[in-house]
């Protein structure tokens, strides 16, 4: 029987294909294991085609990547609202506009409720229609504003929740309007204002570095393989470490971070830095001290733009790669 298809493998042809020489061939991969049963998890099935599905529309091949991610929404009806969104999306580009307006108007009333469905908006933005996302980020910003002023809130945490969907709604319209040229608006004052009570509140913080240590792949591998006792401080792998920081991130930036990045690593950095400190490489005081002795390009700032390169150095868009990984 051939070879299991694992979520780390799903992983690295996510990452291989935004530069492989071969893409049809990772497209087959993953296909081929869904059609076949071959897929490790039974609930990757649907990540398995999404990422065939960013592979193919990186390539331009807009009608197979419409038909895989059809695909994507009946590999998970109980949980494909991304999957939905990406079809939409595709939709809209292959001139089906009723269609596309119809999928994405069916997830609108998601962008009051979850913090995680920011892709509705990309898809419209890189669709054409802009002017509908600013119409639907204003409308949401409403709604949660509404409600904030006339109900109270269930819990601390759905209070939390509601001020960081704020956060995130705000500064999201506002970029998408700078990116416009339109003139500053009363929203437009409120991310700003946002933006320097959250810069404040991480001044006020003393709770650790604005700035997590990051391993990149084969750094990981080595770092593990020198200091073996290590393994007890990280997760088993690196797709695991990668994901946990950018939880990480998610959640300090909830509670009021900003200028917030990551500290790109190195095993022999690492280890030359203990040597002049004395001290001990594996001691996490140790490493937390080495991550802030990194400059300039050992310093990544997060996030990045939704459709910039991710920060963990794959290559592949922010949205597509670490971005899903904070829902984890």
């Amino acid at each position: 029987m051939s070879e299991l298809l694992t979520a780390d493998r799903i992983n690295e042809i996510g990452n291989l294909g935004f530069e492989s020489p071969d893409p049809a061939a990772l497209v087959a991969e993953l296909v081929g294991a869904v059609d076949e049963g071959r897929v490790a998890d039974p609930d990757d099935t649907g990540y398995a085609l999404l990422v065939a599905v960013d592979i193919l529309e990186q390539a331009g091949d807009l009608a197979d990547a419409l038909a895989l991610a059809t695909r994507a929404v009946a590999e998970q009806p109980d949980d494909n609202a991304y999957a939905r969104g990406v079809r939409g999306g595709l939709l809209l580009r292959l001139g089906r506009t009723d269609e596309g307006m119809a999928e994405l108007t069916a997830l609108r009333p998601l962008l009051e409720t979850d913090p995680d469905s920011m892709y509705l908006i990309d898809e419209l933005a890189e669709s054409g229609h802009s002017d509908t996302a600013l119409e639907w980020l204003t409308g949401a910003l409403d709604a949660i504003l509404e409600r904030t002023r006339t109900q109270q809130h269930a819990s601390e945490d759905a209070q939390d929740e509601a001020a960081a969907m704020i956060y995130g709604l705000a500064q999201q319209r506002h970029d998408l309007r700078e990116e416009q040229g339109l003139p500053h608006d009363e929203y437009d004052n409120l991310a700003d204002r946002l933006r320097a009570a959250s810069d404040h509140a991480l001044d006020a913080l003393d709770d650790g570095p604005a700035t997590l240590l990051f391993w990149p792949q084969t750094e990981f591998t080595a770092l593990l393989l020198r200091w073996p006792t290590l393994a007890d401080s990280y997760p088993a792998t690196w797709d695991e470490h990668r994901a946990q920081i950018e939880r990480a991130l998610v959640d300090a930036s909830a509670m009021g971070g900003a200028d917030l990045g990551v500290a790109v690593g190195t095993v022999a950095d690492l280890a030359a830095f203990a040597d002049s400190e004395g001290s001990d490489p594996t001691d996490e005081e140790n490493q937390d001290e080495y991550a802030d002795s990194l400059t300039g390009p050992d310093l990544r700032a997060w996030p990045p733009g939704r459709n910039d390169a991710c920060w963990c150095g794959s290559g592949t868009k922010y949205k597509k790669c670490c971005l899903p990984r904070s829902r984890g």
